[in-house]
């Protein structure tokens, strides 16, 4: 008993049943790109999550920022209340402000064109 080998299972691209399989085939590679594609660029895909990641670094810095100078005027409002120098020391330099009794020299520069006269 021989068993009978059909030539058209070679030529089987020629066939419709080839010719589907060739075309599921194209289609589940394009699907699979399309997945891919969609993975890099989609709303939740790779390069959003890394842009989100940045946001994130970049508003922790900012956060952190906020909360260093936060406490340095918690600290500049504790000398306040609590530091009679350092009011004396802001009045000083930011009003110009003096104790009775001080005295003011203004001290001018004398330039070479200012001695000629």
């Amino acid at each position: 008993m021989k068993k009978q080998t059909s030539t058209s299972d070679s030529g089987s691209s020629s066939t419709p049943r080839g010719r589907r399989r060739h075309a599921v085939q194209y289609l589940l590679i394009f699907i699979g790109c399309v997945l891919v594609i969609d993975a890099l660029v989609g709303d939740k895909g790779l390069l959003a999550m890394m842009k989100a990641k940045q946001d994130y670094r970049v508003l922790e810095q900012s956060l952190n920022d906020a909360r260093s100078a936060n406490a340095r005027l918690r600290e500049e409002a504790r000398r306040l209340r609590e530091d009679p120098d350092a009011i004396e020391d802001i009045a000083r330099r930011e009003l110009g402000l003096m104790k009775p009794g001080e005295k003011l020299f203004i001290v001018k520069d004398i330039t070479p064109a200012d001695s000629k006269r």
